[in-house]
Order: structure tokens, then sequence, then C-alpha cells
């Protein structure tokens, strides 16, 4: 059985990117790179086809991480494939469940730092695209933060044979 999650912000140039090669890593480090794929998309096409924001490339790569990055949309008729769709914020989770076209689709969706129990109620990824680098900086310690409680979860998914919409998850 293949795990599959994708992250999804706007652009896929930012935030999306980020965790997908901050979750990569950790799933790597796990031993489970064969077992569970991880992708990244944003809710709009403005920068399909483009690399990541040149800070978000920087600063993965700084931390040691790969920074190769291929922006591209959401589609809806994606989910099926997919066992969980995290948003990076509260407007992707509204526009993914928009997009869901059945109740276990918009079961599969849910925010990264919902698994973050230091999150408390601050549970967006702020968009640092409009600011300097240290929004970018935040962005990964808040994936790196929320990593390792989804990284959890996907585990238990995997031991039970469960999809995406049965694991547990703090109520949001």
């Amino acid at each position: 059985m293949t795990y599959r999650v994708c992250f999804v912000c706007t652009g896929n140039i930012c935030r999306s990117p980020m965790a997908e090669h901050v979750f990569r890593a950790r799933v790597e480090e796990a031993g489970l790179g064969g077992a569970v794929e991880v992708d990244s998309a944003g809710t709009g096409g403005w920068h399909e086809g483009e690399g990541a924001d040149p800070r978000t490339v920087a600063v993965l790569t700084e931390h040691g991480y790969p920074a190769g990055h291929t922006a591209r949309q959401f589609r809806a008729s994606w989910f099926a494939a997919l066992d969980l769709v995290i948003a990076l914020d509260e407007g992707h989770l509204r526009e993914l469940r928009r997009l869901a076209r059945t109740p276990d689709e918009a079961a599969k969706i849910r925010l990264l730092r919902s698994y973050d129990p230091a999150a408390g109620d601050a549970l967006d990824v702020p968009d640092p695209y409009y600011g300097g680098r240290e929004g970018f900086e935040e962005c990964l310690r808040m994936t790196e933060a929320a990593s390792e409680g989804l990284l959890a979860a996907v585990r238990a998914g995997l031991r039970a044979g469960t999809t995406g919409d049965e694991i547990e998850e703090r109520t949001l």
C-alpha cells in the first residue's frame, strides 16, 4: 500500500514545496520512502511550471533539504488517489473543501499545524511571499514542528492499513 500526501498552498512556490521537502526528508529518515509518496500543489495556477521562490530554495538548501521543484495547480480529480491533502492555512482549507466532490474527499483535508500540539489555536502557516527572509525561516520552523506529528499519523495509518480520512487528528 502506498500512502499519498499532498501539501497545498496558494501558488505552490513557497509554503507547500517547503512542506513537501521537509516531510519527504522525515519519511526517508523513518525508512518509509517506499511506502509514502509526498507531493505539493497550489490552489491557483499562477506559477505553474515555475520553480520554487528563490527564498524558499535558499532556506531549504541552507538547512540541508533538497529544493528542486516545479509548481502546479491542485486538481479535484486528484482526491481519489490521495490519502491526505494538507492545507497550509484556513483559506486553502476552505478552497480545498470547495473542490471536494464528496464527504469522503473532504475528510482527507487537514491543516498542517493541526499536527503540532504546540501550535495551539494558531493553525495557519503565514504566507512569507510578501515579506523578508524571516518569514521563510518561520515557515520552515512551523513545517518541521508539524512534520513529526504528521509522520506519526501517517505511520499509524500505514500500520492499520487505513486511509487519510480514518487517521485521527486534533479537532479543528
